[in-house]
C-alpha cells in the first residue's frame, strides 16, 4: 500500500468525507490545501455526457477569464509584413513564417497558443500532426485564425483559455493560482463552467454536465455541485 508525507495526508484528511460540494466551499477547501511551496495551479476537470468520436457532439470553445489565469502565456505567431509588425507590437514572443514552421518542424514548441493569419494557413496545415494533438492548432472557432492579430495576441496573454474535449468526455484547464482571492477564482470557475454550458452541442443528449471537480496542482480533488457551479 502506498504510503503518503504529512502534507499529503494532512490534505487527504481535510477532504475525506467532503463532495458535491458548493463552488465557495470548493475553492476554500481547495485553496486552503495548496501548501506546495510554489504558487499552484487551481485546475478544473468536467466530465460530460457527450462522445466526442461524433462530430455532432463535439466540444470547444474559448473563454477570457475575468480575472486572468496568472501564467504568462507565450504566445506564437505565423505573419508576414504589416501583420507580423502588429504583433509584434502587441507582445507576441515569437513572429515568423517559413523559418517558424522549421523551428517547430524541428522539435522545438516554445510557445502555449499560436496564431496564425488566414494567408499562412498553408503552411501551418503542415504542422497539424505537431500541433494538433498539443491543442496548438490555429483555428478560426476559437479566434487563433484571424487577421486582427492584435486582438488575439493581446486576448492570449490576458488570460483567456481555450477548451477542448477529449475522447473520454473530459474537459480540463488552469483558472487560476492558489495565490488569488477565493473570490476572483470563484468568479473564474463559474466563468468557465459557463462558456463550456454554452458550447453544448446539438447532438448532447440526456446529462450533458455529468461532474465538475476542483484540484491544486499537488493537492486531492474535490467534485463541486453542478448547479452551484452554472447558478451565480
Amino acid at each position: 500500500m502506498a504510503k503518503f508525507g504529512k502534507r499529503t495526508t494532512a490534505a487527504r484528511a481535510e477532504f475525506a468525507g467532503k463532495s458535491d460540494v458548493t463552488v465557495e466551499e470548493a475553492v476554500s477547501l481547495v485553496k486552503g490545501n495548496a501548501k506546495a511551496k510554489f504558487d499552484e495551479t487551481i485546475e478544473i476537470s468536467m466530465n460530460l455526457g457527450v462522445d466526442p468520436r461524433h462530430a455532432d457532439q463535439m466540444v470547444r470553445g474559448v473563454v477570457g477569464l475575468p480575472n486572468g489565469t496568472g501564467k504568462d502565456v507565450r504566445v506564437a505567431v505565423f505573419a508576414r509584413g504589416p501583420k507580423a509588425e502588429e504583433a509584434e507590437k502587441a507582445g507576441a514572443d515569437i513572429v515568423g513564417a517559413e523559418d517558424l514552421m522549421e523551428v517547430i518542424q524541428g522539435g522545438k514548441i516554445d510557445f502555449d497558443r499560436c496564431i496564425a493569419t488566414p494567408d499562412m494557413m498553408p503552411i501551418v496545415g503542415r504542422l497539424g500532426k505537431v500541433l494538433g494533438p498539443r491543442n496548438l492548432m490555429p483555428n478560426p472557432k476559437v479566434g487563433t485564425v484571424t487577421m486582427d492579430v492584435e486582438a488575439a495576441v493581446k486576448a492570449a496573454k490576458g488570460g483567456e483559455v481555450q477548451f477542448k474535449v477529449e475522447k473520454a468526455g473530459v474537459i480540463h484547464a488552469g483558472i487560476g493560482k492558489a495565490s488569488f482571492d477565493e473570490a476572483k477564482l470563484i468568479e473564474n470557475v463559474r466563468a468557465f463552467v459557463g462558456a463550456v454550458a454554452k458550447a453544448k452541442p446539438a447532438g448532447s443528449k440526456g446529462t450533458y454536465m455529468k461532474k465538475v471537480s476542483l484540484s491544486s496542482t499537488m493537492g486531492p480533488g474535490v467534485s463541486v455541485n453542478v448547479d452551484s457551479a452554472v447558478t451565480e
